[in-house]
């Protein structure tokens, strides 16, 4: 789909609010912060406005991007301080994606496993960082056992990615209890509970388990959506979902935690292996004691202008 495809109206605008608040028990009297809260702009997304504003203010501070190419900023606070705020502001514009109906008829997924360690594109070289195990993608016989009642023989790539995103949504429970950051892949597997995040990285697993180059995107999705349509699973929240490489259009995007291809209300704030990668927050602290984190998100639709 060209640029001139697509009429203005059929774009959209929203506003992002991540707000982020550290409360320590006592004293902090140095933080460093690596932060991923600047979302990206790509063929589908585009940044009309940014802003970090943090309390206390920083006394140094940098901005840059990682081996992902997804924007970062090192923030260094010196100032003695029992709470850490920061407020993370956007205006994005989506651009409309590639449908179902423009995605059928896709190559074999034999076709693309077998032929993307041998092309030398630039795309598919790319593809290929997104093949192999990572910290929080632990490859298995079980994922991959899982991901083939889907993948069969001959089947369509994103036919397939597609029947596995909903699978997934028709297997397992969301539950913000069941894990942790830290669970193994084969504990979401036996246990069908989890968050966005394992049901990302579980995709992304059974994925790679097959030979098959598949990422995993950060980011937010819709809070209130249009009228007469549910609430989708991980609003007011941090979002993750899948993006799956294929040679006729490039990354598509599949959402397992709400059964769905990515559309028009998923805003991306960047790319990786897995949870890593791409943490909105991280960073140490001297002093402080025990801690409580409360975060907030808040995307609301904008008019065109």
């Amino acid at each position: 789909m060209s640029d001139t495809s697509v009429s203005a109206a059929s774009f959209a605008r929203f506003r992002v609010v991540h707000e982020t608040r550290y409360t320590y028990q006592s004293m902090v009297t140095l933080s460093q912060q690596y932060l991923h809260l600047t979302p990206r702009s790509f063929i589908y997304q585009q940044i009309e406005s940014h802003r970090i504003v943090i309390a206390p203010h920083e006394e140094d501070g940098s901005e840059g991007h990682d081996y992902f190419g997804n924007m970062t900023r090192h923030i260094a606070i010196t100032v003695p301080h029992k709470t850490l705020s920061v407020h993370a502001e956007s205006i994005v514009v989506l651009k409309p994606r590639f449908t179902l109906t423009r995605i059928q008829g896709t190559l074999s997924w034999e076709t693309l496993r077998d032929s993307v360690r041998q092309d030398k594109s630039e795309a598919a070289l790319d593809a290929c960082r997104y093949l192999y195990a990572s910290p929080h993608v632990h490859l298995s016989p079980d994922l991959g056992d899982y991901g083939r009642i889907s993948f069969t023989p001959g089947r369509p790539l994103l036919d397939a990615a597609l029947n596995l995103t909903q699978r997934i949504f028709d297997d397992f429970e969301f539950d913000d209890k069941a894990t942790e950051i830290s669970t193994p892949l084969d504990e979401v597997l036996k246990g069908r509970r989890g968050v966005c995040q394992d049901f990302a990285q579980l995709m992304i697993g059974c994925m790679r388990a097959l030979g098959l180059p598949a990422r995993y995107v950060s980011g937010y999705i819709l809070t209130h959506p249009p009228a007469g349509q549910p609430r989708m699973i991980g609003a007011d929240a941090s979002h993750a979902w899948v993006s799956i490489f294929c040679p006729d259009f490039g990354w598509i995007d599949f959402d397992p935690t709400n059964r769905c291809l990515v559309q028009s209300e998923h805003i991306t704030l960047g790319w990786g292996r897995d949870f890593s990668d791409v943490t909105p927050m991280r960073g140490i602290v001297l002093g402080g004691g025990e801690q409580t984190l409360d975060v907030e998100v808040t995307v609301t639709p904008l008019p065109h202008i």
